[in-house]
């Protein structure tokens, strides 16, 4: 796509330097300027109007139009124009048919007739550098008297080209996270309760029993007694090792249930009947897979892997076939180690948690996020000002807490890219899939200086449905054309 770009200024306040003698420069008019760039030259295009400019009839005027970088230390010069007076070109006819001049390539030439109306219709092409971004164009006046001394030099600047302005890229604000109607959470536990040889009676003091029970009261304790916190519901479920029949392992997980759920209840009496949900799995292969799997120094390891996988129909012949195929001290190994950790109750407790207002939301930030809904602690951060330290930490906190929240991600993302934190901005949203925020990804990469990865991610928003990002890609591809990239 060719961009056109209007040079800004081209109105002649003349800037001849201090020695010159003549000042035939601002007798100049261009009209119709334009610097464009066209892949990868650049054309200047102008119609000089000689109208006003009064020549010596002995001198010559070179004007040569110059690049020139913002800072100075890069210019290019381009074709010239050669305008002579009356007296001054009828000598350099006179040479050129001698074949004493020799005309530098692209100049243009012609004789300045006082009075009269004359333009030059300008144009000119050169190849593209970086550099010429944000330059200026001058134009250098040159005056040669009879003897072909010089009599004088002007520059003339003329103003900006190749204007580069940083894009402002359209970006959805803060988002808000969805408000939750009801705060449900849930507590998930495992108790691996011992038990005698073929018994489910509960023994509160059999080898670890006493600190297992312990830990599933502490567990309870902590919700039933917190006064932000109503328990809806609390499930057990027991779980069986593989050890011995199917049909006899699914009533030993049941009555094992069944005894630890009995036991939890009567010393939590103050929690109803009706919150108890009892259930049970017989044996446990894909935990006994998982343990076979993390059994990493086990010799057997990828032997009873093999078994597990290729197991079909009968469990108990699985069992029976594994059994059979370890050594004494193996199959011990077994029993004592990747068995022990399935002989288990599950128990989950649910409940609801009150909503609370910033100002607690504040306290509780600290010490139980979990108990915050992502909307709660969007206030709380939004408490502390935007542009805040406090105001990243509680986000990021937040996002510990709700890693696939897209409005706190997005919230994060966006105000480490108001920091300068790009590469930060980048890490947090480059696995999104959410419109908006591949929109901000899009910024962030741009900001980074990743100009086609910015147009990339710019493309996937418009995609995904956020339709604002379709002007953010027009915008980053009109800088890759003029800047070359």
């Amino acid at each position: 796509m060719k961009k056109t770009i209007l040079l800004v200024g081209w109105l002649l306040a003349a800037c001849p330097a201090a020695f010159a003698q003549t000042h035939y420069l601002e007798s100049l008019k261009l009209e119709n300027q334009q610097v464009s760039k066209n892949g990868s030259s650049v054309t200047v295009r102008a119609d000089i109007v000689l109208d006003e400019m009064e020549l010596n009839r002995q001198q010559s005027v070179r004007l040569v139009p110059v690049l020139v970088s913002a800072d100075g230390t890069r210019q290019q010069e381009l074709a010239p124009v050669l305008i002579e007076g009356k007296v001054r070109n009828k000598v350099t006819e006179r040479k050129q048919v001698l074949g004493e001049v020799m005309e530098e390539e692209g100049t243009v030439r012609l004789r300045r007739v006082n009075g009269e109306e004359q333009t030059v219709a300008y144009r000119t092409e050169t190849p593209f550098a970086p550099w010429m971004v944000n330059g200026r164009l001058e134009v250098r006046g040159y005056v040669t008297g009879c003897a072909e001394c010089s009599e004088g030099d002007e520059i003339l600047t003329v103003g900006e080209v190749l204007p580069y302005r940083e894009p402002v890229f359209a970006l959805a604000d803060v988002m808000q996270p969805v408000e939750e109607k009801v705060k449900r959470r849930a507590e998930d536990k495992s108790a691996r309760l011992e038990y005698r040889r073929d018994s489910y009676a509960v023994l509160p003091e059999y080898r670890t029993n006493r600190a297992e029970l312990d830990s599933v009261q502490h567990s309870l304790a902590l919700v039933k007694e917190n006064p932000n916190l109503t328990v809806t519901g609390i499930y057990i479920t027991g779980y069986a090792s593989p050890e011995g029949s199917v049909a006899y392992n699914e009533r030993l997980s049941q009555r094992r249930a069944q005894t630890f759920a009995d036991y939890v209840q009567k010393r939590n009496k103050e929690l109803k009947k009706e919150l108890w949900h009892v259930t049970w799995k017989g044996e446990d292969w894909a935990g006994f897979r998982r343990q076979v799997e993390q059994a990493t120094d086990w010799e057997k390891q990828r032997e009873v892997l093999q078994m597990i996988d290729g197991c079909e129909g009968s469990q108990d012949d699985c069992e029976k076939q594994i059994r059979a195929s370890l050594s004494a001290n193996d199959y011990r190994y077994l029993l004592d180690e990747l068995y022990a950790p399935l002989r288990r109750n599950d128990y989950r407790i649910e409940y609801t948690v009150r909503n609370f207002t910033p100002e607690e939301a504040r306290q509780i930030l600290e010490t139980r996020p979990d108990l915050l809904s992502a909307a709660e602690m969007q206030r709380v951060a939004d408490s502390y000002g935007r542009n805040s330290d406090d105001y990243r930490k509680v986000l990021r906190t937040a996002l510990r807490t709700y890693p696939d929240n897209v409005a706190i991600r997005h919230n994060l993302a966006l105000t480490e890219i108001q920091a300068g934190n790009y590469d930060e901005a980048i890490t947090l949203l480059k696995s999104t899939q959410d419109g908006a925020s591949l929109n901000l990804l899009g910024t962030a990469y741009f900001k980074h200086g990743d100009k086609r990865q910015a147009a990339q991610s710019f493309s996937r928003a418009v995609q995904a449905g956020y339709a604002p990002a379709g002007e953010n890609a027009t915008k980053v591809k009109e800088v890759l054309e003029l800047l070359g990239e």
